[in-house]
């Protein structure tokens, strides 16, 4: 112990001389300067060599060799004023954002309720803008396009391959390429997605009666409505590794992506499918989405969600499939997507009997849609509808499903009564896209999208 004291102090005495040093380098220094500033040298350049010399250059204001309490004041004041600009800049491009997917009212709330935007003329003028934006607004009265769509091909090297699945993937199917033309062509044309409720009121009178009526749709001048929905998501019938995604997850980011198996036998996961691909187009161009609207996802149950089955008598893991097919479908409803019922066994309705419906219904509930929620959307496996009116309808329409598709015969269809809305849609496919483009003239052309592989 006696011989740890002296050390101490003499570290200490070091210090001391140390600091005394600079303080005397400092006086010196200081005491040039006022001799120097009588010479002609500049300020700026002597708080330099100074600064340079105590080693604070970029320290303090004007490199002054110490920062005074009005400095510090200063400084301080400067920091709360840049904090306080950045929280404005955020609200304004939150705003923005809001008004770029047309939330006009949500927009305008958000900046006539920040206190920290009171008298900011960057906030009064997009008020003004959002408000003029918002009485712009048409009633549009056209057709409704209704697209529906199947699983996307991401590598058409492992699909249409030559082996036994490659006609049926080129025919039943389409490629990425050119899922993503489409969606150029259609947002280049003007088309705005649009969620199907949309298309009608719905009133509840509180005793479990809904009525339906028919919704006026205010839209931008020139926009047209669409609608998109993806045929019976449970990737049944691609197999892994031939270049189609083979289920949905959540990525690192806790988003909702597919993955594929590429050629080198590595599991890809990102915007391979038409849910993932849609998200990111949106995300590219805000304005194709009328606030916040996705596409319907059509499952059926037979074959289990999302690309998991979910059933206990299957011979997998089905509870822990369970559980991610309903993390994946709370984040897709998150994100504005809707689910509908295309029946337990994805069957012809129309020749099902009354029993035999309710039956297929009943199991459809039972599985996927205690995993979804609560549906109301249906979307006819072929196109195959039950006749209205009659006990199956009625029957459909008692079990809450009052948004009714089917498919597209010669025009796009919708009509809306007290108790359902009924659309038709078209259904795009590889097979149809090459022998009927026709088909698409009015909404994009097949010849500028259609993916090299089937013109080889």
């Amino acid at each position: 112990m006696k011989g740890s004291g002296p050390a101490h102090t003499g570290l200490k005495g070091k210090e001391i001389m140390i600091t005394r040093k600079k303080r005397i380098l400092l006086t010196v220094l200081i005491g040039l300067a006022a001799a120097f500033g009588a010479g002609g040298c500049s300020r700026s350049v002597i708080n330099y060599q100074i600064a340079e010399s105590i080693g604070t250059v970029g320290e303090y204001k004007d490199n002054s060799p110490v920062e005074t309490p009005k400095m510090q004041a200063e400084r301080e004041l400067e920091e709360a004023e840049s904090e306080l600009e950045a929280e404005r800049t955020a609200i304004l491009e939150e705003a923005e954002a809001l008004a770029a997917g047309y939330w006009y009212e949500e927009a305008i709330a958000l900046l006539e309720e920040s206190n920290l935007l009171a008298e900011d003329e960057r906030a009064t003028a997009a008020i003004e803008e959002y408000q003029s934006a918002e009485n712009a607004l048409v009633e549009y009265e056209g057709d409704v396009l209704h697209l529906n769509f199947p699983n996307l091909i991401a590598d058409t090297s492992l699909a249409i391959d030559g082996d036994s699945y490659a006609t049926t993937y080129s025919q039943n199917l389409i490629t990425l390429s050119e899922f993503e033309g489409i969606l150029n062509q259609l947002y280049e044309k003007g088309y705005i997605l649009v969620d199907i409720h949309s298309l009608a009121d719905k009133a509840d009178d509180g005793f479990g009666d809904i009525t339906l009526s028919t919704a006026a749709l205010m839209l931008p001048e020139g926009k047209k409505p669409l609608v998109i929905s993806v045929e019976n998501l449970n990737y049944a019938n691609v197999r892994s590794g031939d270049g189609i995604a083979t289920r949905l997850v959540l990525d690192d980011e806790g988003e909702v992506a597919a993955a594929y198996v590429d050629s080198k036998g590595v599991t890809q996961t990102g915007a391979y499918d038409t849910v993932p691909a849609l998200e990111q187009f949106i995300e590219e161009h805000p304005d194709f989405s009328w606030q916040g609207a996705r596409g319907i996802i059509g499952l059926s149950g037979k074959y289990g969600a999302f690309g998991y089955e979910v059933e206990e008598d299957s011979d997998v893991n089905w509870e822990s499939n369970a559980d991610t097919a309903k993390q994946i479908a709370e984040k897709l409803a998150e994100d504005g997507w809707t689910f509908a019922t295309q029946g337990y066994s994805y069957t012809y309705m129309k020749d099902l009997s009354y029993d035999g419906l309710v039956e297929d219904i009943t199991k459809w509930e039972e599985s996927i849609g205690s995993l979804v929620g609560d549906c109301d959307t249906l979307i006819y496996p072929y196109g195959s509808e039950v006749e209205y009116i009659s006990d199956e309808s009625v029957y459909l329409t008692g079990a809450g499903y009052c948004y009714l598709v089917g498919l597209w015969a010669s025009d796009d269809y919708l009509s809306v009564n007290e108790t359902y809305l009924r659309q038709t849609r078209r259904s795009i496919t590889g097979y149809l896209l090459e022998n009927y483009p026709d088909y698409y003239t009015s909404f994009f052309t097949v010849s500028e999208i259609l993916d090299s592989v089937r013109q080889e």
